[in-house]
């Protein structure tokens, strides 16, 4: 485990990378009265500014510790919701809609592995819950517990208001270059920052929040990145109430009849940018099948990101192998979820008291090296 984790305002904690984790985490340490500053390369490149923001522990049909994690922290969110937009005064754009996921078949939908959490629907139930469903599709699940926040153009802004409005400090623009230490203590980080000057900052508590790049800083840790490409669609404001969970693709309605489509998942494409026309013609057939009359409403934006993703797609959460440096990365298609309880369960191994027997029990679930031996 990693040495006591207390700081004085002379020496913060520095968290490295200024997306959702990020900001979340410093948020939750800022309001128990933590000195902090956060380390951010190019916060529009974080997975938190182009995920679809779904809320869906359920829906995605997760098992075992990582579904568990995921129900804790959804029970977590409109708390957690109420005191971003408490802190920030801006509305974090949670929307508990219930997400439908369809099948072909009523017998595909029976062993769905989170089936037991959902509404069962046929035909009928499908038409009335999503009007304009496609033909194809003959039975579902309703998760009404499930939902979506609008990440891009709400959560992540009123993060970062509440963040500044509680203190934390934030260098832009600056890349860590490398983590200083000595036999396995964390004296520091090298940066170089927006002027390209390369410099030293003396840290003895730093968490690794920087998504698909962790490895790049830390080579031993199993994480890596999954392209997704995305686009949006304008829709009319009531088209669509519920969210959308096919198979390969997804469609999250806004309020503002903004809809979502997402994702591709392109393992292969390692950190290589850009829109590609199969990847985007994934996108098309993925509406085509799942809500036809989308095909017609205008497009928006597209974009594409990078998820974090681990051997068996949960998040690495806790101490490291160096002393003072700890983790919360490699969450995968679930980053908006779980971004609530990483929060918790960080700042609870970073403070004076440490984790309860609950959080020390999800710490040591997702702990970096599980997967050894």
């Amino acid at each position: 485990m990693a040495a006591n984790a207390a700081t004085t305002p002379d020496a913060p904690v520095l968290i490295l990378g200024g997306g959702l984790m990020g900001l979340a985490l410093a948020h939750e340490l800022a309001r128990q009265g933590t000195a902090v500053e956060v380390l951010s390369r190019r916060r529009s490149e974080a997975a938190g500014f182009v995920a679809a923001g779904m809320l869906a522990p359920h829906a995605e049909g997760i098992s075992g510790e990582l579904l568990r994690l995921g129900q804790l922290s959804l029970e977590r969110i409109p708390a957690w919701v109420s005191r971003i937009e408490a802190d920030s005064g801006l509305s974090c754009g949670l929307r508990p809609c219930g997400i439908v996921v369809p099948f072909a078949s009523a017998a595909e939908r029976d062993v769905y592995p989170t089936a037991a959490w959902g509404e069962a629907l046929d035909r009928a139930g499908l038409e009335r819950e999503l009007p304009g469903i496609g033909p194809g599709w003959q039975a579902g699940l309703l998760f009404r517990q499930d939902g979506q926040i609008d990440n891009r153009r709400q959560l992540m802004r009123a993060l970062e208001r509440a963040c500044v409005e509680l203190g934390v400090r934030f260098q832009e623009g600056v890349e860590v270059l490398e983590l200083l230490q000595e036999e396995q203590v964390l004296t520091g980080v090298r940066v170089r920052d927006a002027g390209a000057e390369v410099r030293t900052l003396p840290a003895a508590t730093a968490v690794l929040c920087s998504g698909a790049w962790s490895a790049q800083l830390l080579p031993e840790l199993p994480v890596f990145p999954v392209k997704g490409q995305m686009l949006s669609l304008q829709g009319p404001r009531e088209a669509l109430q519920r969210v959308i969970f096919g198979p390969g693709t997804y469609l999250v309605p806004r309020e503002d009849g903004l809809l979502v489509v997402g994702a591709t998942s392109e393992r292969e494409a390692g950190f290589t940018e850009g829109l590609t026309p199969f990847g985007q013609s994934q996108l098309q057939a993925g509406i085509a099948a799942l809500l036809p009359q989308a095909n017609q409403w205008p497009p928006m934006e597209r974009w594409w990101g990078f998820r974090p993703c681990t051997p068996d797609e949960g998040p690495l959460l806790g101490a490291s192998a160096i002393a003072g440096l700890w983790l919360a990365t490699g969450h995968h298609r679930n980053g908006v979820l779980l971004a609530a309880i990483t929060a918790e369960l960080l700042a609870a191994a970073l403070s004076a008291s440490g984790p309860d027997a609950e959080q020390a029990q999800l710490l040591q679930a997702f702990r970096w090296n599980r997967f050894a031996g």
